[in-house]
């Protein structure tokens, strides 16, 4: 074996790991029908977590536009709160104009 086969087994490698990358992020955004839904089409997110202790977190969970607190331990889950609306987005500040000074 010589270089140029190594430099060949080497492409093949490169080319086939970038084909399974590919495919998974292909997956990832478009989803595979009874398999993985995409991304933008999920319900539930975890918006934040806590964690109180090495046994005990505290998460918020959003499902559909309602938030609900949840502590997780070792022996289960619990709803602390249900039906949370989520504050509003606050609008992005506008920049601040400076003021020009008109020529007389």
């Amino acid at each position: 074996m010589d270089v140029l086969d190594f430099a060949r087994y080497f492409a093949a490698l490169l080319l086939v790991l970038g084909l399974i990358g590919a495919a998974g992020i292909a997956t990832r955004k478009f989803g595979v029908p009874g398999f993985a839904k995409p991304v933008k089409a999920r319900r539930i997110q975890i918006v934040e977590t806590l964690i109180l202790s090495p046994r005990q977190k505290i998460a918020l969970i959003r499902r559909d536009d309602v938030e609900h607190m949840v502590m997780i331990t070792p022996n289960g889950a619990t709803v602390i709160e249900s039906g949370i609306t989520p504050p509003a987005s606050q609008p992005v500040p506008a920049s601040p104009t400076v003021p020009t000074e008109s020529a007389p």
